[in-house]
């Protein structure tokens, strides 16, 4: 339990979630076995994969991000091992969670530091995780072991599952917060959330493995949080949220810019690739780069002063707009855009975000739709 002062009013208490503690095999036994998921990407996407594979994974299995002096980090890890599953690439999926488990994984649960620092005596110097990579790393886990049969894989995502249930999320007037790490981001009176870090698609798979019906309510409430955290002339979420305890009252969270920038921009890609094309976020991010500037596409806006970047978004950006502009226009269905290639992106993340936009462009709203599975060795 965590009490925060509030001066020298009365404490409010935010008291973290409950779960029933793992089993010795991690409380998935009894449920059958998750049909194997039939793999959407075609040739193309393989191809970029591959692009993908061979400029930012390391030959032993660390995502290098090339943009943010070359760290790794548990998204990294969990984006990687997502994409490496999606395209039948299983002798690069163990490489990259071997890595992800000898260096980042924590020592008193199941979840992942979010930091990997090269050059450095000390690599992870903060131990605290970042809910998303946790989530994609569970998400991949969960896929791989019904692709591959490995069911101790399965049992892996149970845990990181069932340790983000009882670590990362609090009860915020009256509903279930998802919180970006397991300390850190409780205030007095309030909470920080990034929108971003609801990867919807995730954790509606993940739900069977979490006693109880826990992430049912992270998938209601953050939904919620999506469509009532938005702001400024174009409606939009921010990369960071502030919600106050006693009234749910959300503003952009202080200490950051006031923007829909790099992080908030997932927020359409997950809801895309729910199937969500009617979420008010996506609506106002598809009314955002159709209007604003479509030309060069802003790779941000500031949600007080509505003022829009200088300079363009990079191609990630182009491939989330793309994803996010046929969702809409395509209505109940996806006319999949022409993404740019991982070759013209300038570093990680812009190839990370055209590489999920491929995904969820063939994933979206079905889970895994049907289609022929890659052969074993095809990446």
């Amino acid at each position: 339990m965590l009490t925060l002062g509030l001066g020298g009013a009365a404490s409010l208490t935010l008291r973290p979630r409950t779960v029933a503690a793992p089993a010795a095999n991690p409380g998935i036994m009894h449920l059958p076995p998750a049909p194997p998921l039939a793999s959407t990407a075609d040739v193309r996407d393989i191809a970029e994969w591959r692009q993908f594979r061979d400029r930012f994974v390391a030959r032993d299995g660390r995502v290098i991000d090339t943009g943010n002096g070359g760290v790794s980090h548990s998204e990294g890890q969990g984006f990687a091992l997502l994409l490496a599953e999606w395209c039948a690439d299983r002798a690069s999926f163990e490489r990259i969670l071997s890595w992800t488990r000898d260096n980042l994984a924590r020592p008193r649960d199941n979840l992942f530091a979010w930091s990997w620092r090269p050059h450095q005596a000390i690599a992870v110097p903060d131990n605290n995780n970042a809910t998303d990579g946790d989530i994609a790393i569970a998400w991949a886990l969960q896929r791989a072991a019904a692709r591959w049969s490995v069911p101790a894989w399965e049992d892996m995502a149970a845990a990181i599952t069932q340790d983000i249930v009882r670590l990362c999320t609090r009860d915020i007037a009256g509903r279930t917060v998802l919180l970006p790490g397991a300390y850190g981001f409780t205030r007095p009176n309030a909470c920080v959330v990034n929108p971003s870090y609801y990867i919807l698609p995730a954790i509606r798979s993940l739900a069977p493995l979490v006693p109880g019906a826990e992430l049912r309510r992270i998938d209601a409430d953050g939904r919620h949080i999506l469509s009532a955290g938005r702001f400024g002339n174009w409606r939009l979420p921010p990369d960071w949220l502030h919600i106050d305890a006693a009234t749910g009252r959300m503003t952009p969270a202080s200490g950051w810019p006031p923007r829909f920038s790099w992080d908030a921009i997932r927020v359409p890609l997950y809801l895309a690739w729910a199937g969500l094309n009617e979420a008010d976020s996506l609506r106002a991010a598809a009314a955002f780069w159709e209007a604003a500037r479509p030309e060069t596409l802003p790779a941000w806006t500031d949600l007080h002063t509505g003022a829009l970047s200088p300079y363009p978004g990079h191609e990630g950006v182009r491939a989330v707009a793309s994803l996010t502009l046929s969702t809409r226009r395509a209505g109940a269905g996806i006319v999949r855009p022409d993404f740019p290639a991982v070759s013209s992106a300038p570093d990680y993340y812009a190839a990370a975000l055209i590489m999920l936009a491929r995904m969820a462009s063939m994933e979206a709203g079905r889970g895994a739709a049907a289609g022929a599975v890659p052969a074993e060795g095809a990446a």
